[in-house]
């Protein structure tokens, strides 16, 4: 098998993974009360594989209650206003499937669905019916933003169709990264694909017992005001002990000062927050909104 091939298996499994087993309902492992149910039924397309994690070790409604809560507001472009236009735009996008990909099971379940409620709609496409190719009736291309492009085929000539990634087909770009990207909340295509997000480090330092967040400093914007660089940064931090009931959660905003020639000399920001944990293991996650960097989110596994 050649390297090319390796790596074509490679990128179907890891994007297969993200996709998920939709059909396999945690009510078979876990009895949840009917609204936790109705989340779990459609959100667990978009839930991380650690969110997941979490929600199937929390003991009761009333935490599940509070989950559900709080993974909506991970994911609200703007606390400021009564909407989460996050959420809508999901319910939207899952209605949107049911109605326009009818292949014998929901609209949403298929791959051309979960493809449109991830990343919605394509900036342009392609529709090749009749190909003269061995195994294909039909093949649909979907490209986003020019940076992303999804291939779906059909087989058999039913209207059935499957994500392909086989190169050959036109598929290209990080649809991994883009489907990670919108699984954690982003939206909108400027958002996905358009830009590099900051990719921030936490750690927990025991000693000292506080946390630690490290920002790159090539990342980040700064308002510069006569020779000083400026910027005001929101912390959010949920925690979560690993296969165990406990959870906490708070958030502090900083600002930052400091003269441009010390700003260009340093590699990243730390910023540090007292907070005493008990020894185990845990679930770190994070949201780091900068007022001109833009909003990033991580999971961190940590232990202590």
């Amino acid at each position: 098998m050649s390297l090319k091939n390796v790596k074509y298996l490679s990128i179907s499994f890891c994007v297969l993974l993200v996709l998920g087993m939709v059909g396999c309902s945690m009510s078979r492992k876990l009895a949840l009360d009917p609204s936790s149910r109705v989340f779990y039924e459609t959100a667990q397309l978009i839930m991380t594989k650690w969110e997941k994690d979490i929600f199937k070790h929390l003991p009761d409604k009333e935490s599940r209650e509070e989950f559900i809560g709080d993974f909506w507001a991970k994911r609200d472009p703007d606390p400021a206003t009564e909407e989460n236009e996050f959420k809508e735009e999901f319910f939207r996008r899952i209605d949107y499937a049911n109605r326009r990909f009818r292949e014998g099971i929901p609209g949403w379940k298929t791959d051309r669905g979960r493809i449109y409620i991830y990343l919605g709609p394509p900036d342009s496409f392609e529709d090749r019916p009749m190909l003269n190719l061995p195994g294909v009736k039909g093949l649909i291309l979907w490209i986003y933003y020019n940076q992303v492009a999804v291939t779906f085929i059909d087989e058999k000539g039913d209207g059935r169709y499957a994500m392909d990634l086989n190169p050959q087909y036109g598929y290209f770009g990080d649809l991994f990264g883009a489907l990670e990207r919108a699984r954690l909340g982003y939206m909108r295509n400027e958002d996905i694909f358009g830009k590099k997000f900051v990719d921030f480090d936490v750690e927990y330092d025991k000693e000292k017992k506080e946390i630690v967040v490290s920002l790159p400093v090539k990342s980040l914007t700064f308002i510069e005001e006569e020779g000083i660089f400026k910027a005001s940064f929101e912390f959010k931090f949920y925690l979560y002990e690993k296969k165990g009931p406990w959870n906490d959660k708070f958030q502090e905003t900083r600002q930052f000062e400091m003269p441009e020639e010390e700003v260009v000399s340093l590699k990243k920001l730390d910023f540090t927050f007292p907070y005493e944990l008990n020894t185990g293991r845990y679930y770190f996650d994070v949201v780091v909104d900068g007022s001109d960097t833009g909003k990033s989110r991580k999971f961190f596994n940590i232990k202590i």
